[in-house]
């Protein structure tokens, strides 16, 4: 064999296994995985044992077992969107794989677009917390989790909420998820959490069907003068509006009011996105007053 289709050869195969790596990283974490699944599906089959069966043990409350085929699975009923605050795909996949961070999500989206499934959107991911919206404290459980490779600070890209609406339009249909239930890890926990951040793009998922946004027009009104030019009046004590209590409005929403001030914070984490550390003023009233009955 000649020196070229030596060095061919070898080359090929350092291709191949390179090939084979690339495609085998996660190899151990998707076997557990599925062991992991597997013990899960052993508990949903599980038969409860009777009174009987469990000889009157005081813990026992079955008189009888009648198994019933009207059922089925968990249905979520919320998208919650994040930022993963790392500096990476690949370290947020780590940390989701790691049983010590005891956290995870349904999907990645990275910042060239790329959409890793971590979990069946039928399981229920760790990514929610202690969050609470509205009357519903166990967020995880009627939840999907997508985070964003993204460290909080910086913008996201195109391609990312490019893909992120492509996620979010299969989601919606699949689910029949309402559209006013597409919200943020900040919405649900005022007083832990920022994500997905100042920078996240909330007014366009609102345009294409993913969360609700408020009346610019209603709330920045247009004067119009003669020769066609307007002008939009941020602050005016002239027109006409309805007035109401924030913390109800905010309850309405959905937000939790424990913590007032965290919670008016992530209202304007969403819905306002500028001076979040200011106090409450009388725009941030305005969009309140707007959005608040398109909850009701």
């Amino acid at each position: 064999m000649s020196s070229n289709r030596i060095s061919v050869a070898i080359l090929l195969i350092f291709t191949l296994l390179a090939f084979a790596c690339s495609q085998n990283i996660y190899r151990e974490n998707n076997k557990a995985h599925k062991k992991t699944v597997k013990e899960a599906a052993a508990i949903i089959q599980e038969i409860p044992k009777t009174k009987a069966e469990l000889d009157y043990d005081t813990l026992s409350i079955t008189d009888e077992w009648v198994g019933t085929t009207n059922f089925s699975i968990r249905k979520p009923n919320y998208v919650i969107i994040h930022h993963t605050a790392q500096d990476s795909l690949a370290q947020t996949i780590s940390t989701f794989t790691l049983p010590r961070t005891q956290v995870s999500s349904h999907y990645v989206v990275g910042r060239d677009g790329e959409i890793v499934q971590m979990l069946n959107d039928y399981l229920r991911s760790w990514h929610a917390g202690k969050g609470r919206w509205g009357n519903d404290t166990d967020l995880n459980s009627a939840s999907i989790g997508v985070e964003l490779d993204n460290n909080g600070s910086e913008p996201f890209t195109t391609a990312q909420i490019e893909s992120l609406l492509v996620l979010l339009k299969r989601l919606k249909w699949k689910y029949g998820i309402p559209t006013a239930n597409f919200i943020g890890h900040s919405d649900i926990a005022p007083s832990r959490k920022v994500d997905p951040s100042i920078y996240f793009p909330w007014k366009k998922l609102a345009e294409e069907g993913y969360g609700l946004w408020y009346e610019e027009e209603v709330v920045f009104p247009v004067l119009t003068f003669q020769d066609s030019s307007s002008i939009a009046i941020e602050n005016t004590d002239t027109i006409p509006e309805e007035r109401i209590d924030p913390m109800l409005a905010l309850r309405i929403i959905g937000y939790d009011v424990s913590d007032p001030k965290a919670a008016m914070r992530s209202f304007k984490l969403h819905f306002v996105q500028r001076d979040i550390e200011s106090g409450w003023t009388e725009t941030d009233q305005r969009i309140l007053e707007n959005l608040y009955k398109k909850y009701l």
